[in-house]
């Protein structure tokens, strides 16, 4: 089981404003028993300011209230905090594929002609002046731009790349 963030402030919040067994506490938290009853007793992470799981996210309330009336019940923590909206990390282009960047967006804009500069900007990770200026050919470098599939260049997968195509069904 995942532990949620900040444990043992998460086990002190859950103390505090919770009726949770110390089990259930332990089980969530990944602390054995007996160092919750600690916790509570005062006798360790003394002064620590508790951290509620619930505005980070991690838990909601009908999931306590579900376990303060069932003993035996085990808090789950929510996986997707972000409810259902997975942010992909911003990826790193290294140096030498960052002029390739114009190459892989004019082919993008001659491929599919009806593209979302947002769609572009997720797929590529570039700016919207980029894909403007080469949109307009007012791009700097706009002779030395050749449309190359951003797959082969290694901005993109294929499968990003079928993605758009089924979105704007080519």
């Amino acid at each position: 089981m995942t532990a949620p963030l900040m444990p043992k402030a998460t086990a002190v919040w859950l103390i505090d404003n919770t009726t949770l067994t110390f089990e259930q506490i332990g089980d969530f938290c990944n602390l054995h028993p007996l160092e919750v009853q600690a916790i509570a007793d005062g006798e360790i992470v003394i002064g620590m300011i508790g951290h509620d799981p619930v505005t980070s996210g991690q838990l909601t309330l009908d999931e306590i209230e579900r376990c303060q009336a069932d003993p035996a019940a085990r808090l789950r923590i929510k996986l997707n905090i972000h409810e259902g909206k997975v942010r992909k990390k911003a990826k790193y282009t290294p140096v030498a594929l960052r002029q390739a960047k114009p190459n892989g967006i004019a082919w993008l804009l001659k491929e599919i002609p009806t593209i979302s500069d947002a769609d572009i900007i997720r797929t590529l990770g570039t700016t919207k002046n980029t894909i403007q200026a080469i949109r307009t050919k007012t791009h700097r470098n706009i002779n030395e731009i050749k449309p190359v599939s951003p797959v082969h260049i290694g901005l993109c997968t294929v499968e990003d790349l079928n993605e758009l195509f089924k979105k704007y069904q080519i």
